[in-house]
């Protein structure tokens, strides 16, 4: 993304990052282990694989629920040809349903 932003002719404008998957998310966090690690736990505790859903045609509802809680874009500005963000952040995917070919959509708009 940050690459994108900075082959690009925009100098003032916007990043969009997009998963095109109901079962991903893109968060835009601290780059901080941790801090991960308890996203992942958290999750767990508020959609869990073993609870019963009322979606019961979709054995993965507690991935889709998890998305949910998440966001499956991210938008970010840029100035002069750069992504700003802060000192630690990044922009992260977020498998929530195993590994398999996925498609993430980078737009750059602007000026």
């Amino acid at each position: 993304m940050k690459a994108a932003a900075e082959k690009s002719s925009v100098r003032d404008g916007l990043a969009l990052v997009s998963s095109m998957h109901s079962n991903t998310a893109v968060i835009l966090t601290e780059d901080e282990p941790g801090l991960l690690e308890a996203l992942g736990d958290r999750l767990g505790e508020l959609a869990s694989s073993g609870e019963s859903y009322q979606a019961r045609f979709e054995s993965a509802a507690h991935v889709h629920f998890r998305a949910l809680l998440l966001h499956h874009q991210v938008v970010m500005p840029i100035t002069e040809n750069r992504v700003e963000l802060g000192a630690r952040q990044a922009v992260f995917f977020v498998e929530l349903d195993g590994l398999r070919p996925r498609r993430i959509v980078v737009k750059i708009i602007g000026e």
